[in-house]
């Protein structure tokens, strides 16, 4: 004996609920507080447009079930066409709607701007004025993610941690490609680009691990381009430090090198200690020593440039190299020289 079709509609309605009330809205209830802050952004805007999407959509049943064919005692005026009324009502709400929106969307922008500086913990505690960021510097690579602790003087490699309450501050870049930083519970994402530097401020606000990942197309490997950040209280962010420090390599411009060499599904691991340098050196495109920073080319460019000479720097790599130039020659000048030409130009640029 088969069930009636209503009666299987009821019971996969309710099996689809069953299954539905499983799932865990994050960006809808993050631990982190900006993350917090925009999901109450998505409330409060859906909630907004539902004052006129809810009674539109009843009122269209309405209508049709009001001055249906076979409804008879429906009122018949052929001849009307205007209400002011209604008028006041069809434009007036949406109008108010919208300054609402407006509003939210102006004072949002500057509250949850990435580059500024938190001044709360979360909605019941500000951050203590004696209280640090901790910096975290991220350089997106192909196809994994490397976090620099330079106040720890460690670095890992597809796995970052923070301890609970303490404000995090991104310096963020990519090492070839751009990529979109993201951790639904700590915060929005945030974009990393070849050669720039992006911030992002944010605190997370409960122990737990959670994932993180990209979120803009980078080539082949970027459905794995994936992280797992922790929330740590204080002690246990100590013991990952350490950890970091007794297990992990060295982590200096040429080992560098060897990682940012395109790979898939790379292990999490750590690096004891780091270059202090290498995050400047990434941003600006001179990680291999043989190449002018980006800073000193502008520098040089804002003071006249190197003449005709200074097409030299501009030689294309080697064959078989698949790093980009510009590239300094000996026929301009040596790496042992730049440090003091760089100086005199700038000192230049300085004077009054």
């Amino acid at each position: 004996m088969t069930l009636p079709r209503t009666l299987l509609r009821i019971v996969s309605a309710l099996g689809l609920a069953a299954l539905l009330a499983g799932c865990n809205l994050l960006v809808l209830s993050p631990p982190g507080d900006i993350a917090a802050q925009q999901g109450n952004l998505i409330i409060v805007s859906t909630v907004l447009m539902l004052i006129v999407i809810v009674p539109v959509i009843f009122l269209t049943f309405w209508f049709a079930w009001r001055y249906r064919a076979s409804n008879r005692k429906a009122k018949y005026t052929p001849d009307w066409d205007h209400s002011t009324q209604l008028e006041l009502v069809i434009w007036g709400v949406p109008l108010l709607i919208i300054i609402a929106l407006g509003a939210v969307t102006w004072i949002s922008t500057h509250l949850l701007d990435p580059y500024r500086p938190l001044d709360r913990i979360d909605a019941n505690r500000p951050v203590p004025a004696e209280m640090e960021p901790l910096e975290i510097q991220v350089v997106a690579l192909d196809w994994k993610w490397l976090f620099i602790y330079p106040e720890y003087g460690v670095a890992s490699l597809n796995e970052a941690a923070a301890p609970i309450d303490r404000p995090i501050k991104f310096s963020i870049t990519s090492s070839s490609v751009m990529n979109a930083f993201y951790v639904p519970a700590l915060a929005g994402m945030i974009y990393g680009m070849p050669g720039m530097q992006t911030t992002l401020h944010a605190v997370m606000n409960k122990p737990g691990d959670y994932e993180g990942f990209s979120a803009n197309y980078s080539g082949a490997g970027f459905s794995h381009m994936r992280f797992r950040f922790h929330g740590l209280e204080e002690g246990d962010f100590d013991n990952w430090v350490a950890q970091a420090r007794e297990e992990g390599t060295s982590l200096g411009r040429t080992e560098y090198l060897e990682l940012e060499k395109p790979s898939q599904r790379e292990a999490a691991r750590h690096f004891a200690s780091v270059d202090s340098s290498l995050f400047d050196a990434i941003v600006n495109r001179c990680v291999d020593i043989d190449r002018l920073c980006m800073d000193q080319i502008m520098a040089l460019d804002a003071a006249g440039g190197l003449g005709l000479r200074g097409l030299d720097a501009l030689a294309l790599p080697s064959q078989g190299d698949a790093r980009s130039g510009p590239y300094i020659t000996a026929g301009v000048c040596t790496v042992e020289t730049v440090a003091p030409l760089l100086s005199s130009v700038v000192g230049g640029l300085q004077a009054p």
